[in-house]
């Protein structure tokens, strides 16, 4: 009997065990993790609050989780510790080379002006073509890694041809400071404080040979089981930044604060960024594809990508739906 007992015990514990652990389940399918930077329209529409709104009447919550830098967004979303994230163009390649299981969602317009290779406004170098033996730093991956390379194919030079120094931001600014290198390869907001703080001088930005999109990518399991959710976060993308589009400066109000930096510094960057959230298009991944076969022809990737294997496409009733 006291078998008997305990089995059945045994049974009811499992029971509740595994029906907790279904609990669990749904409720971490019902919150959607949002990847942001300090800097972009993630930002905005996080202090909006338009997103939680939205999706409360599909019973999904929003979680934010703020990541310094492309990489290491991506990073987050390869480990599963969050479902959707923006990065540059070039942390994606990065991440489908390392066999990320990711999915570009949708796209911002071009940007070209918001990245640049900055010079020291002192500095004898006048073009890209004297930047042969020199010292370049970098946040390596990151979207101004292609910049580098389409400015020095477009003056003639090889990749090879410069020194690359690889470092984040901060660091990169205090060697740029310093001397220890001739040339940073940087984006907004950076860039702006660069120019203004330091006066450096552009050498060349992306007009012309880079796009600058912004990516917005997502878990390919995420992306598949909650096609309405990721529509309802790229339309409510989009108004944020068609609203920051027509107004600059009461986007500058709000972002300044959080990047530390003075609001002339950022309404320039503000100005320079894209706005407007799409899906992509044919026109768009071949672009990115131009950016992986480049990388892999460099030997900075280990093997050639097919782009057009990583795009969402939103089901036919979820794309109609109004």
């Amino acid at each position: 009997m006291r078998t008997v007992i305990l089995r059945r015990g045994l049974v009811a514990l499992f029971a509740a065990a595994v029906s907790f652990g279904a609990i669990v389940q749904a409720q971490a399918a019902e919150t959607l993790r949002i990847g942001y930077q300090k800097y972009g329209t993630l930002v905005l529409l996080k202090a909006k609050g338009s997103l939680e709104k939205r999706l409360a009447e599909q019973g999904v919550q929003v979680q934010w989780t703020e990541f310094p830098g492309g990489p290491q967004l991506l990073e987050g979303l390869n480990v599963g510790s969050i479902d959707f994230g923006v990065t540059g163009e070039t942390p994606p390649v990065f991440a489908q080379a390392a066999g990320a299981d990711l999915l570009y969602v949708a796209y911002e317009p071009p940007a070209p002006t918001s990245e640049a290779i900055l010079v020291p406004k002192d500095s004898p170098i006048t073009s890209v073509q004297d930047l042969k033996g020199k010292k370049i730093v970098l946040n390596k991956g990151s979207n101004v890694h292609y910049l580098l390379v389409r400015a020095l194919e477009d003056a003639g030079l090889k990749y090879t041809d410069v020194h690359t120094v690889f470092l984040p931001p901060a660091d990169a600014r205090a060697a740029f400071e310093r001397g220890s290198v001739d040339a940073w390869v940087i984006w907004d907001p950076y860039q702006a404080a660069a120019e203004k703080q330091l006066q450096a001088r552009t050498l060349r930005d992306g007009t012309g040979i880079a796009d600058n999109h912004q990516f917005y990518l997502a878990t390919r399991p995420y992306a598949e089981k909650h096609p309405e959710v990721i529509k309802a976060l790229v339309e409510e993308v989009r108004a944020v930044g068609e609203w920051s589009k027509a107004n600059p400066e009461q986007v500058t109000e709000q972002v300044a604060p959080l990047l530390g930096l003075p609001a002339d510094i950022t309404l320039t960057s503000v100005k320079r960024q894209g706005y407007g959230a799409l899906f992509l298009t044919p026109d768009v991944v071949a672009a990115q594809q131009k950016i992986a076969d480049s990388f892999y022809q460099l030997k900075l990737i280990p093997k050639p990508l097919s782009i057009k294997d990583v795009i969402w496409t939103p089901p036919a009733a979820v794309a109609k739906a109004p």
